[in-house]
């Protein structure tokens, strides 16, 4: 049902100006029960706040599915974001190993092409270069050149099944490291979306309470059912 409420809403939340997007200020799922409420809350008291000038069915009847789009958008964005965090531990995890792998291939190349110039020459031009993704680029170049000349590495008895798990291990890590630089920028597509539905469903659930509140102001046991529990 929320993916159905998301697809409803996604071209109203497309169309929200960045500049007017707000920042959650308490917990996602505090706030998706606090709306909920609102809604049961906000029954009794239709007739009045509908003469006060609330219009109900485009606040409090679709305030469910301001909420279901926001659970939804939510879900989608804590996927990412863990899927993000995954690939960091994994990088950090096995970055080492790739770096020290991308080490000893070079010194094996050195050492078998070491009679050969133009090789040689190939191979420090290789590894020129710093950085996360030149070490990725290393391990794909590496093993290009090795399977291209295989005769100076049969030479020296050299295991050519390396070959194929530097191509392998430099695509894996371009992809982890891809991910894993995501989750450092300050914001994504899902993010953003999330924040969107958060400043629709807000909209609809901030009218509501301000008619409550000012309808309800000298009624304290009505009245408290238009404010935040969280911010109490």
């Amino acid at each position: 049902m929320s993916k159905e409420n998301f697809e409803a809403k996604q071209a109203t939340l497309e169309a929200i100006p960045a500049a007017d997007v707000k920042q959650p200020n308490l917990p996602i799922d505090v706030f998706l029960q606090e709306a909920e409420d609102l809604v049961v809350w906000a029954v009794d008291d239709k007739e009045a706040l509908e003469a006060k000038g609330l219009v109900w069915t485009a606040t409090v009847e679709d305030i469910p599915t301001r909420a279901g789009a926001l659970r939804y958008a939510q879900a989608v964005w804590m996927k990412e974001r863990y899927s993000q965090e995954e690939a960091i531990r994994q990088w950090k995890e096995q970055s080492p190993q790739a770096y020290q792998f991308r080490d000893d291939l070079l010194a094996d190349f050195r050492f078998a092409y070491r009679k050969n110039p133009e090789l040689i020459s190939r191979v420090r031009a290789i590894a020129e270069g710093r950085g996360d993704a030149d070490m990725i680029q290393d391990l794909s170049d590496i093993s290009v050149l090795g399977k291209a000349n295989p005769a100076p590495l049969e030479a020296i008895n050299y295991d050519m099944t390396v070959l194929d798990q530097a191509e392998t291990m430099s695509g894996d890590l371009a992809d982890v490291l891809a991910l894993a630089n995501g989750s450092r920028m300050e914001s994504s597509k899902a993010k953003e979306t999330r924040d969107k539905a958060y400043t629709h469903l807000k909209e609809t659930v901030d009218e509501v309470r301000d008619f409550g509140k000012y309808m309800f102001r000298k009624e304290p046991q009505r009245y408290q059912g238009y404010i935040s529990r969280y911010r109490k």
